[in-house]
């Protein structure tokens, strides 16, 4: 993980799929749990779906509203 990684949670989307347009730090954990079942997506949206889903499962995600815009 790349401390860029943090903000492209923060303001990428979901290019495809049932949340298409949401925010990745946005997404429901049962989608991430899905993903993280069925396989995540190669490339950079898979790896930020990845990172998202660990900080969701840890237990993590407060941390980052005090850097939502």
């Amino acid at each position: 993980m790349a401390p860029e990684d943090i903000e492209k949670l923060l303001t990428r989307t979901m290019p495809f799929g049932k949340h298409q347009g949401t925010t990745i730090a946005a997404l429901p954990a049962n989608y991430l749990h899905w993903f993280a079942r069925e396989g995540f997506p190669p490339g950079e949206i898979g790896r930020l779906l990845q990172l998202m889903f660990e900080i969701d499962h840890n237990g993590l995600r407060g941390l980052l509203a005090p850097l939502r815009r």
